[in-house]
């Protein structure tokens, strides 16, 4: 069942379209920004059928308002730590002396934080907490200031919460370029060249608020629990591609998330693991969703041979709009040094494939699961299926602590 969730940073963007998401599952949302008229504005757009929220004013770089916060709140069944701040144009060094780079720490990297401190005596057991890094956390952007840094921090700092409260399930979402309403104006502007953006990502489109917010409902449900201390990242493949050459346009358009999935299971011999497809949902039509467990047999040495076997399949039969998951072995504790370069290959190979399939829809990831097969049924249904349309080139390793 549906619980409470905080969202920091609601009134607008990924905040926004996560809020209306959660309101619409049933969802009690206590939405917080510093910006009190989008909030009246997200208010008055709330679906009729769901729970008023409790709307919070508050500005998140100062830590005594974070403080005040926490006698405000409910019992919480998840945070989301979504509120932050760029600093377009500026150079790393710049800022110090007016306050601005101080500010875009304090919202980036000590405000979920503060707000897990603040809400911890209202987070009730097994409570998900998410934070929202970035793409630039991965990667170094120039002239945004030390937004990379702070979302590199943000990242580090969720792994550490993570193992130092097992009894939360604690996880972060890295979202690459996502049409808000910022970004819209910087295209309108032309201070964002679009088609230089798209020609970088993969699945050569840009994500929508409602891409994210799919990901961050999945993220704050149960079934999340052995993602806790994973990192999701979720922009079309743009991570996982290092090529010199523009990719190619795609004239697809995306998909709607609630497309029924029509699931296919290939070489899936295991007991539990077929008992575990059994609980997705599957249609006789619908977006073509592969799960493919040949890899789980391959001998030491054989991972890329499998992968790749999985993919002629795959190719084989769909030509555009369709998601292969692979099923792979967890890492072995120990390895022959001659064998060790293949797991390595079969992750680039996948990361290739990924690149390479974007401008048709055709997605492929990879989950090596250090978790029994039934732990991993929600993590499943939401990667393979339409709802995780932008996610691709990943290989995901949950486990349970």
């Amino acid at each position: 069942m549906p619980g409470s969730v905080l969202i920091t940073g609601a009134a607008g963007g990924i905040g926004r379209a996560t809020a209306l998401l959660l309101a619409r599952r049933g969802w009690h949302c206590v939405l917080v920004d510093a910006d009190a008229a989008a909030l009246d504005r997200l208010q008055a757009e709330w679906p009729q059928q769901a729970r008023a929220p409790l709307a919070l004013v508050a500005d998140l770089t100062d830590a005594a308002r974070i403080a005040a916060l926490g006698p405000q709140l409910p019992p919480l069944d998840a945070l989301i730590n979504n509120a932050g701040m760029s600093a377009g144009g500026a150079e790393v060094l710049a800022g110090v002396e007016d306050g601005a780079a101080q500010r875009l720490l304090a919202l980036n990297l000590e405000a979920p934080a503060r707000m897990v401190q603040a809400c911890a005596p209202q987070l009730r057991a097994g409570a998900r907490i998410v934070n929202v890094a970035s793409g630039a956390g991965l990667r170094a952007i120039p002239w945004r200031g030390l937004y990379s840094a702070s979302k590199a921090g943000v990242i580090a700092q969720t792994q550490a919460l993570a193992r130092a409260r097992p009894d939360w399930s604690v996880s972060a979402l890295s979202p690459g370029f996502v049409r808000t309403e910022l970004v819209q104006r910087l295209i309108a502007s032309q201070r964002l060249d679009l088609p230089q953006v798209l020609a970088r990502i993969p699945l050569a489109r840009m994500a929508e608020p409602e891409d994210m917010a799919e990901a961050l409902a999945f993220l704050v449900s149960p079934g999340a629990r052995p993602c806790a201390g994973q990192l999701l990242v979720l922009d079309g493949g743009s991570s996982v591609y290092g090529g010199s050459q523009p990719l190619p346009p795609t004239q697809l358009t995306a998909l709607a998330f609630d497309t029924p999935r029509a699931l296919q299971a290939a070489s899936i011999d295991c007991a539990e693991w077929q008992a575990a497809l059994a609980q997705l949902p599957s249609a006789a039509a619908g977006y073509p969703a592969v799960i493919d467990g040949r890899a789980l047999q391959a001998p030491a040495g054989g991972l890329l041979a499998a992968v790749l076997e999985a993919a002629r399949a795959f190719r084989a039969r769909h030509a555009r709009q369709a998601s292969l998951t692979l099923l792979l072995p967890p890492p072995p504790a120990a390895v022959d040094w001659q064998l060790a370069g293949d797991a390595a290959a079969a992750r680039m190979a996948l990361s290739t494939l990924a690149a390479e399939w974007g401008a048709a829809g055709l997605r492929i990831n990879a989950l090596a699961p250090a978790c029994a097969p039934a732990d991993c049924v929600a993590l499943l249904d939401y990667m393979s299926g339409a709802r995780a349309q932008f996610l691709t080139g990943q290989v995901l390793m949950p486990a349970l602590p």
